[in-house]
């Protein structure tokens, strides 16, 4: 199953949940290819990987049609892989945008999607971090994948920003990717002490009672931490409430596609 994280918001815990939950279904025992598709290259430092030592990222699959095999890392960790991401990905969003205008023929928004046609009985998640953008990046993401899991920040105007990426999914169902579905909306940076976490988590629920995750990641200086050791929530701090939300939601996540599929 092919799934893009995508908020256009930024600051949502967006890369976190990308990252941990890319971590915590190959814990489980699922071969998990994840890709960053954010030019900041912010999941593929949260794994450790040092950008300036890359040969190639995605970049050079989106723009020089490099096979993604070429390009994909060994995260170190059991059953999980990752394509990385460089600045220069930020040129990709300029050149794909060029492309759609003068060559329409050739689908620019369908690069990741056929790219990813020969590994696709190689992994049983492929998740995609998108950047915090509704541009051509992240088309790419949402023509590629089967689902979207929308992390939404239990803040006011959360569901405004959620409305915004509903058209932009809606718009792409209906011109490049009929089976793309919102798979899952997941809360995050919840502190239980405030009403209006409360308020927020309730409205999503009533709005979209069969998207919305069990799982509720709390606000924790322990998840924000992590990324600057290159590790994850389960290798820097395994027993942390954020560790904990993470391992529940990747179970959710599992059950769901098992239950899809």
């Amino acid at each position: 199953m092919i799934i893009a994280i995508a908020n256009q918001k930024g600051g949502v815990g967006k890369t976190t949940t990308a990252v941990s939950l890319a971590c915590g279904l190959a814990a489980q025992g699922r071969k998990v290819l994840l890709i960053d598709s954010d030019p900041q290259g912010n999941a593929s430092g949260s794994l450790g990987v040092k950008k300036n030592e890359l040969d190639f990222s995605l970049y050079d699959v989106l723009v020089d049609d490099r096979p993604i095999n070429e390009v994909t890392l060994d995260s170190g960790r059991p059953n999980l892989f990752l394509i990385p991401a460089r600045v220069e990905l930020a040129g990709a969003e300029v050149e794909l945008s060029a492309a759609s205008h003068n060559q329409p023929e050739e689908r620019p928004a369908f690069r990741l999607k056929n790219a990813l046609v020969p590994v696709l009985d190689s992994y049983e998640f492929i998740l995609i971090d998108c950047p915090p953008t509704l541009g051509q990046l992240t088309i790419n993401a949402l023509s590629a994948a089967d689902g979207v899991i929308i992390p939404i920040q239990c803040e006011y105007l959360a569901l405004e920003g959620l409305t915004q990426l509903k058209n932009t999914i809606d718009l792409i169902v209906s011109g490049l990717n009929p089976k793309l579905q919102i798979f899952g909306i997941v809360m995050t940076m919840y502190d239980g002490r405030t009403n209006l976490a409360m308020q927020v988590v309730e409205e999503v629920k009533h709005y979209f009672p069969q998207q919305i995750f069990n799982t509720v990641v709390p606000r924790s200086v322990r998840l924000s931490e992590a990324p600057s050791y290159g590790q994850s929530i389960f290798e820097y701090d395994p027993s942390s409430r954020g560790a904990q939300a993470y391992r529940a939601l990747s179970k959710e996540v599992e059950q769901r596609a098992l239950a899809i599929a």
